[in-house]
């Protein structure tokens, strides 16, 4: 595992953080400008996007409707850095209306790039929504399952 500055760690935070601002504001354009060019991004119901301009007209659109009045909450659980111009964060997150859910229902895989002009963006974004109760069920039934950090 490369290491990195401290710096670092934050810069790659500061672009998470820009991505809840930018859902608060509901502007599509600042949302897509964290990613690359070339990003992807996969949705919690498998729905693949590639490229900025799909992410950023996919957005545009989730925020008119489906998404609209929403807020993004968001916790980090791991930020670790593969080289120095490479991050990958694991963390939870959740769209909610009104009150920060107390649980986020979803985990999700950032894959973080430095580019050459020094700023971090995302590269490839992963979303999936947790099943507690198919996880309690498999955990019981096979508890070679329960990740170490769990037992």
């Amino acid at each position: 595992m490369a290491t990195s500055t401290q710096d670092d760690r934050r810069a790659v935070t500061e672009v998470i953080a820009g991505l809840v601002d930018a859902w608060r504001r509901h502007d599509a354009e600042a949302y897509g400008a964290a990613f690359t060019q070339d990003a992807t991004y996969i949705t919690f119901v498998g729905t693949y996007y590639q490229g900025r301009r799909d992410i950023v007209e996919s957005h545009r659109t989730l925020f008119a409707k489906y998404l609209e009045g929403t807020q993004l909450a968001d916790e980090i659980l791991d930020v670790r850095f593969l080289g120095p111009d490479t991050a990958v964060v694991t963390g939870r997150g959740d769209s909610y209306k009104g009150a920060r859910p107390k649980k986020l229902t979803k985990l999700q895989t950032y894959t973080l790039v430095r580019e050459s002009s020094g700023q971090w963006r995302v590269a490839a974004f992963q979303n999936t929504k947790r099943k507690p109760l198919m996880e309690a069920i498999s955990f019981k039934t096979a508890p070679g399952l329960i990740p170490s950090a769990q037992r």
